[in-house]
């Protein structure tokens, strides 16, 4: 897994209010595994949308994730919360998904 965590330089970037980002990048080398854990993940919807904005897409076998927060604290704590979820959906793919057509 790969994280790259910033503070948004440029307040013309993003609209003020969203000043912190995240990305995170998970190469599963399988599109259909990528698009099976995405699916996993993308019915759990932020529970504070006001403070922190998250946006995932699959493309080439790698999940991307996209946060950005209204503050360093919001996102934190998403991306904790998401990382957690995102390990949980990985593990089960990988132990149950072993010689099943998924």
């Amino acid at each position: 897994m790969e994280a790259v965590a910033s503070r948004t330089p440029d307040a013309q970037t993003l609209p003020s209010e969203w000043g912190f980002s995240c990305d995170l990048e998970v190469d599963y080398e399988s599109q259909e595994i990528a698009s099976i854990v995405y699916s996993a993940l993308d019915v759990d919807k932020e529970l504070q949308p006001d403070k922190v904005k998250r946006q995932m897409s699959v493309s080439d076998g790698k999940l991307s994730v996209h946060f950005e927060g209204v503050e360093a604290r919001f996102l934190r704590a998403s991306f904790s919360a998401f990382v957690d979820i995102l390990t949980l959906a990985t593990k089960t793919v990988e132990e149950f998904g072993k010689g099943m057509e998924l």
